[in-house]
């Protein structure tokens, strides 16, 4: 037997054109060598029977905090790798772990320990870099960002933190700040992607930061201005500037909490699936129990309590994140959203890598990407994910309740 070639057969590929009703995919050395509507011979070669299952590119999440009771501030190797491994249960086979607004050590310090992590994370998604959301934020729209962090941009400090690691590749922050322009272009000379983020910007400020690379709007709806009143004059906020901008690429927490049907309906209709990426933007306490919770760092993190399938603050003024995983975002999307398998997926994979700039070797199963992928039944219910041509995930029971 071949254990560098397997081949995936009697499966329903899903690939950037079409679904194949019973198609096989061939991988070799964790890339993907060949996708087709009919048997490919592999000598040799490891089989999986998909069963008529689907069989689709890997969830591709840009933006989450945690799950399984860890948050990746904790600022140890043991929470970054459970929270791969968790979420890779869900289908997600590569994430950009993401931060809270903090300090500047502890930012430091979670960096540092990315790195370490990176290299002994071999059993869950793949981590593909850093987001860093906050600390440059509108006060006024913190939402559960810790307000004692909350802090305008300042060269000394973003270029100091830019320089000691090579793993940032995203920063949100409020344009509307002072400095904030400035930041976006040095984001952008250093390769790292600008997004709008907890910001009571309005439209001509949004043009000007989309203008200097702010082309990403974080948790579209959470933590932005809607249209507002000033003077007795209205203005556009950042939800409708992200309409407004053709091509803006948004994101959205598609839990069926933070955005319900109609705004789902809403976003897809305005912006389509080449302009969305799904995100779970999930916490510590995705896969566990409802009840109390810290979101960001164990220690001085904020309490939140987990009901109704969401976090929220105690006072239960604001949402704190979600609980929700990749396969509910999707499942979410078909039956709230009215959006279909393939456009979902889109949203879970191939766009979220585009907007990542990683499309060249994730995103799709096209023949020469990596093999990253999911296996998963009519209620997105997961069934096998595999990274790079290793599986890290085989649902052994019986039945999934979705």
């Amino acid at each position: 037997m071949n254990k560098s070639l397997i081949k995936i057969f009697n499966g329903k590929i899903i690939t950037p054109y079409r679904i194949i009703s019973c198609g096989t995919v061939l991988i070799s050395s964790e890339k993907i060598i060949e996708v087709s509507d009919g048997d490919i011979e592999g000598p040799d070669a490891i089989e999986i029977d998909a069963g008529g299952k689907y069989v689709a590119p890997g969830f591709i999440d840009i933006h989450i905090h945690g799950g399984g009771g860890y948050d990746f501030m904790d600022n140890t190797v043991e929470a970054f790798l459970e929270i791969a491994k968790t979420h890779a249960r869900f289908g997600t086979t590569a994430m950009y772990p993401t931060t809270l607004t903090s300090a500047k050590e502890d930012m430091i310090k979670t960096l540092k320990i990315y790195e370490q992590a990176n290299k002994e994370n071999v059993n869950g998604a793949q981590l593909m870099g850093m987001h860093l959301e906050g600390p440059y934020f509108a006060m006024s729209q913190r939402g559960a960002q810790d307000p004692r962090y909350i802090r305008n941009p300042d060269p000394k400090e973003y270029e100091d933190i830019i320089s000691r690691s090579a793993a940032i590749k995203r920063w949100s922050a409020a344009p509307e700040l002072k400095g904030a322009i400035k930041f976006g272009l040095y984001l952008k000379s250093k390769g790292i992607l600008p997004a709008l983020a907890h910001t009571d910007a309005i439209y001509e400020e949004v043009l000007e930061a989309f203008e200097n690379g702010y082309t990403l709007a974080t948790h579209l709806y959470s933590g932005m201005s809607g249209v507002t009143r000033r003077n007795a004059f209205r203005y556009a906020g950042v939800i409708e500037s992200a309409f407004i901008l053709d091509d803006m690429d948004v994101e959205i927490i598609a839990d069926g909490i933070h955005l319900p049907a109609p705004l789902l309906k809403l976003v897809y209709k305005i912006k389509g699936p080449d302009k969305i990426a799904l995100i779970t933007d999930a916490m510590r306490a995705t896969g566990m129990p409802p009840g109390e919770s810290i979101i960001g760092n164990l220690e001085t993190g904020l309490k939140v309590i987990v009901e109704d399938g969401v976090a929220k603050l105690p006072d239960r003024s604001s949402f704190a994140g979600s609980v929700a995983t990749a396969d509910r975002l999707v499942r979410t999307m078909i039956t709230l959203g009215g959006v279909s398998l393939i456009d979902t997926i889109r949203m879970m994979s191939q766009t979220p890598a585009s907007i990542m700039n990683i499309s060249d070797r994730k995103g799709s199963l096209v023949a020469g990407k990596d093999a990253d992928i999911v296996i998963f039944d009519e209620n997105i219910c997961i069934d096998t994910t595999m990274v790079r041509g290793k599986v890290i995930y085989k649902n052994e029971k019986e039945f999934c309740i979705p």
